[in-house]
């Protein structure tokens, strides 16, 4: 029997990022199940000018063994009937779309548009957000125009699966949480990993993970962390990640509140190869985000058995269950420095690590793939 061939469009090498980690080891469990896989990745996926980062581009190799072929344009609609026409004739059984902004919605839902009219592609998309965080004019439209090209929807939260049905009632849709992120290598011993940043073995770590927008609430995280009790637990805050905003209202609040000495900024990108290193250096890792739908970050946090401090947003707390894995809040920097005296005087960090690695197990790669095929039956 010929083996099921299927096609992933979207972010992968030499693309960076959490979009990129995604779709690869998507495509290695489809892959692991003997299905002939391949990536379709971007050769333009924002123009600079849209682009807030340093670089799109990953400084590592890419040692995956699934093939990407770097052809789609994200701003070019004769490339997108050009593309459209090659999965039109290549004929896969199934076509996986990761949509995750407005902007992507013309390039990806042509293309699916014309693949899809030879008969026998189904094209599902795996919906990180169909409303994004940050709203500009024409996002409905244009999240509408996407809805109407694809056969089926996977959602990672509940909100998202909601938002969903504000474009399209009758397509099938599953809602299947984000899979652990388990391809950045294994948990290194804390003092290892404390080594190898150049950290102090005498303080107590928090982490904050990820590219810095401001919706995910930096600012309330710097306001906890100035409250006098904190101060008193021998604790720092590293911030791992690049600035996708302005930076300097950061660096001023830090300086006003006088933390500087609290506070290790560490923010360049962060290379897959060194994520294992920020995530064992810390005690717990913390998202105090003022929205959100999901985090990929929480599933990273899993993979290294690490406790997690959430806000109440969006479908955050669908995957922290509170006081179990850690600590639920609301999104205010009262109620976030309370969490972090909690989760300190409380001695919680092996309770809720042990709680961690335990509930991990039910966010595998063959539970959500085999959720995913569900919806057409392969």
């Amino acid at each position: 029997m010929a083996k099921r061939k299927v096609v992933i469009i979207g972010s992968a090498h030499p693309l960076r990022g959490g979009l990129a980690n995604f779709n690869e080891r998507l495509a290695l469990e489809f892959a692991i199940e003997d299905w002939d896989t391949e990536i379709y990745t971007f050769s333009l996926q924002y123009p600079r000018l849209l682009f807030p980062g340093k670089t799109q581009l990953s400084t590592e190799s890419y040692t995956g063994t699934v093939p990407i072929r770097v052809i789609v344009n994200s701003i070019n609609p004769f490339n997108w009937i050009r593309v459209g026409m090659i999965l039109r004739k290549m004929k896969p059984d199934l076509m996986v779309i990761k949509f995750w902004i407005p902007f992507m919605a013309p390039c990806l839902g042509t293309i699916a548009r014309i693949a899809g009219t030879n008969g026998i592609t189904k094209v599902v998309t795996i919906i990180d957000n169909i409303i994004p965080h940050e709203k500009r004019p024409g996002d409905r439209m244009l999240a509408q125009y996407f809805s109407n090209s694809i056969d089926g929807f996977v959602t990672m939260s509940r909100k998202v699966m909601d938002d969903v049905a504000l474009f399209d009632v009758k397509k099938p849709r599953i809602f299947s949480p984000h899979p652990i992120y388990d391809n950045f290598g294994t948990v290194i011993e804390k003092s290892v990993a404390q080594n190898r940043l150049n950290l102090d073995p005498e303080f107590n770590y928090l982490l904050f993970f990820g590219f810095i927008r401001d919706y995910k609430g930096l600012d309330l995280l710097l306001e906890a962390i100035a409250r006098p009790e904190i101060r008193e637990l021998n604790i720092k805050l590293l911030v791992a990640g690049e600035f996708y905003t302005d930076s300097t209202p950061y660096f001023e609040q830090i300086k006003k509140l006088g933390i500087e000495d609290l506070v290790i900024l560490s923010n360049d990108f962060i290379p897959d190869s060194e994520v294992g290193a920020y995530f064992s250096a810390c005690d717990v890792v913390v998202q105090p985000y003022k929205s959100a739908t999901q985090s990929g970050v929480t599933q990273i946090a899993y993979h290294f058995n690490k406790p997690m401090i959430i806000t109440n947003v969006g479908g955050l707390a669908e995957f922290v269950p509170d006081g179990i894995a850690g600590y639920v809040v609301e999104p205010d920097s009262k109620a976030v420095a309370e969490s972090i005296i909690s989760f300190y005087k409380e001695k919680k960090e092996e309770e809720f690590s042990a709680n961690v690695a335990e509930l991990k197990e039910k966010y595998s790669w063959k539970y959500f793939l085999g959720n995913l095929k569900s919806l057409f039956g392969f």
